[in-house]
């Protein structure tokens, strides 16, 4: 057997060794990345993802070692390979986009599965967070798929982030109406509620003199769980028990003076 004979079998043997115990140790690192994520909490879909892209790269590493080491010229399959990349990558700057905007959602979470946010335009109960999307559920029972980019690129309010919420409301009485009387009632229904927290300690105060009424704020603190049900609660019982002492809300009015001109 000729001396360069065995050469390229030695290179043959040595490049299929490169190539099946790179590919090997690929499989390896792969299988240790997703551990490592899944560790750390991190979302499986996006474990998986990572440890698939980190396996793809390193196996044409090797593809490419293999072959420079059996001779071949693998500048063109380097150069192939970086404009096909450059090209998928501009055709694809929307999903990129949205595949990063996805890796910040998951890394630092914003918020998670179940929470009432206000995001991408849109406002509802998250459902699922996935690489290139996110999933919620609007009040009235519809789904949207909202891409991860247009979320991350706004502001994002978490409803839920926090376990109680300060429930905001105005009540107008009118001008002939006794302030001190009006103000007692707000007080009195805040206390017959219990889901109204105790501390931080419910606000009732004159905030305005309007045209037509004096408004008072009402501002008591709930578990956010009961926001909804404070306010509308609250509301229909001011309306009653105003009704029934006699207290008026006025409507938005005006007043018309008519003059007589003599001819």
């Amino acid at each position: 057997m000729s001396e360069s004979m065995m050469t390229l079998i030695i290179n043959v043997v040595v490049a299929a060794a490169i190539l099946f115990g790179g590919v090997w140790v690929a499989k390896q690192i792969k299988k240790y990345i997703v551990v490592l994520m899944e560790k750390r909490n991190i979302d499986p879909m996006l474990a998986s993802f990572t440890s698939n892209i980190a396996y793809v790269g390193l196996v044409a590493f090797v593809v490419i070692a293999a072959l420079s080491h059996l001779g071949i010229q693998t500048t063109s399959f380097v150069a192939v390979i970086g404009a096909a990349g450059l090209a998928i990558g501009l055709s694809l700057q929307d999903s990129l986009s949205n595949f990063a905007a996805g890796v910040m959602i998951i890394a630092f979470r914003p918020f998670k599965v179940g929470d009432f946010v206000e995001a991408g335009g849109a406002a509802g109960v998250v459902e699922g967070i996935q690489i290139f999307s996110t999933q919620m559920r609007t009040g009235d029972n519809k789904a949207m798929i909202i891409p991860n980019s247009s979320i991350m690129g706004g502001n994002i309010v978490n409803y839920s982030a926090k376990d109680t919420r300060r429930v905001d409301m105005v009540f107008g009485i009118g001008y002939d109406d006794d302030i001190k009387q009006a103000k007692d009632i707000l007080i009195k229904l805040l206390e017959d509620d219990e889901r109204v927290l105790k501390d931080p300690e419910p606000t009732v105060a004159v905030s305005e003199l309007a045209d037509s009424s004096v408004n008072f704020v009402v501002r008591p603190w709930v578990k956010s769980e009961d926001y909804w049900g404070v306010m509308f609660d609250y509301t229909e019982a001011v309306k009653i028990t105003f009704d029934k002492e006699g207290i008026s809300i006025p409507y938005p009015q005006q007043d018309v003076h008519m003059h007589t001109v003599e001819k």
